[in-house]
């Protein structure tokens, strides 16, 4: 039996299909077709994981994981998606919004229960665990949000008695079970909030608690059809020499454009909904922009484009790549308006927003959405997107796996996992 044909028979066993591998291991369909038909050798370490790593999530734990790791300001459970698909078990859980809540619960099964407000979980109700991730909130230091704070006369940063101090929550976790890596992800404007004092302040913080760290400011373009930027900051308890320098992103010759995720209207997916309906599964009309909202949107913003500034909505064809989903998508879709022939743009659905954020793959369609609309937009405009933190994660493992530190993880990969070997675009 050669090489391929032990992925062929791989991909079968495990019941996936060849959009799902693709999905998981990060190699474009093409790529994934040439292994199924013989015409190229994937990688041995793609063969030797693939098993491990494509498991139903509900299969991690029970003694079966590499690491452990929590899971805090957890909202719909991106940052877990992307560690335990990469051998990591959660063992803790904080999030406090209800709606997030009941996606989440939808979509892991949780052998614990969801801590709500951090402000009032002690550090040593927590498990030990090996890596501590958290997307903490990022309305004090965004550019909206802080905007919309001065307006109200509101503070913000860390003088936001609500959230600005969540940031000192996370500390105080991270000096009591002192983990061996942690994974922060914020808003690109943390690093310019006043001044750069608020960023310094969490530098700082960290380098008090004694953890070796670096950050990077990444736009999720590479992997999605979406223009995102996020500030990513991963520290080390030992001094592994970790740096951002060698982290590689996708080429740009193959950045997905907006087709990718958008439904196929074809009869080629399945029915979904109330997203989708009919044979052919085409997009109900409740997406697209009634006459009056369209007039609004075209005249609010020729209104700023008089006026020299760049408000206004944005509109993507097939080969466009989008702007930012934001949280408030809900409102009219403005910032992600998809073009019809013969009549109004339309919003994207939230099937295809799970798609734009990475949860979900072109006719993988296995993120369970059990909310409205409205709270289904919040919760992806809120959202990390999946693949950017998985290629974090499996380049932070690598050099856990490397450190020279007598304590370090029980990694059963075999091989050493590197970001050259699993190439997500």
């Amino acid at each position: 039996m050669n090489t391929t044909q032990s992925f062929s028979l791989l991909r079968q066993k495990a019941g996936l299909s060849i959009d799902k591998i693709a999905h998981i291991t990060g190699y474009s369909q093409r790529e994934v077709y040439r292994w199924e038909k013989n015409e190229v050798v994937p990688r041995k370490i793609v063969l030797d994981q693939l098993t491990r790593i494509a498991q139903p999530l509900s299969s991690y734990g029970k003694g079966s994981s590499s690491f452990t790791f929590i899971d805090l300001f957890a909202g719909i459970g991106g940052m877990r998606k992307a560690f335990e698909e990469l051998g990591g078990r959660c063992v803790y859980t904080s999030e406090w919004d209800k709606y997030s809540r009941q996606t989440y619960l939808a979509n892991f099964e949780c052998d614990h229960e969801i801590g709500g407000d951090i402000t009032k979980i002690d550090a040593w109700d927590i498990p030990s665990h090996d890596i501590l991730v958290a997307g903490f909130p990022c309305q004090p230091f965004s550019i909206a949000g802080v905007s919309k704070k001065n307006a109200l006369g509101k503070p913000h940063g860390f003088a936001d008695k609500t959230q600005g101090t969540l940031f000192f929550d996370v500390a105080r976790i991270i000096d009591y079970h002192r983990p061996k890596a942690i994974l922060l992800e914020n808003v690109k404007n943390l690093q310019r909030h006043d001044k750069g004092k608020t960023f310094e302040i969490i530098k700082d913080t960290l380098a008090e608690l004694g953890y070796y760290f670096d950050w990077k400011i990444i736009d999720a373009g590479h992997w999605v059809p979406q223009h995102r930027e996020r500030i990513f900051i991963v520290g080390f308890r030992e001094d592994c020499r970790f740096s951002f320098d060698r982290f590689a992103l996708p080429a740009n010759s193959e950045r997905p454009v907006i087709d990718t995720i958008l439904h196929s209207e074809d009869g080629m997916e399945d029915e979904e909904p109330p997203y989708t309906i009919g044979p052919l599964a085409r997009i109900s009309d409740r997406y697209t922009l009634s006459d009056h909202l369209w007039q609004y949107l075209r005249q609010y913003a020729e209104k700023h484009r008089a006026k020299g500034n760049g408000f206004g909505f944005g509109l993507v064809g097939p080969h466009d790549v989008a702007r930012t989903l934001s949280a408030r998508y809900y409102k009219d879709g403005s910032e992600i308006l998809v073009k019809q022939d013969g009549k109004n743009p339309r919003r994207l659905t939230p099937r295809e927003c799970s798609r734009l954020m990475g949860f979900d793959s072109l006719n993988g369609n296995s993120f369970v959405i059990p909310v409205s609309d409205t709270q289904a937009y919040r919760q992806f405009g809120n959202a990390v997107v999946v693949p950017v933190v998985r290629s974090v994660a499996l380049y932070m493992l690598e050099y856990l796996v490397e450190g020279v530190s007598s304590d370090q993880l029980r990694f059963d990969f075999g091989v050493l996992m590197s970001e050259k070997a699993f190439h997500y675009g």
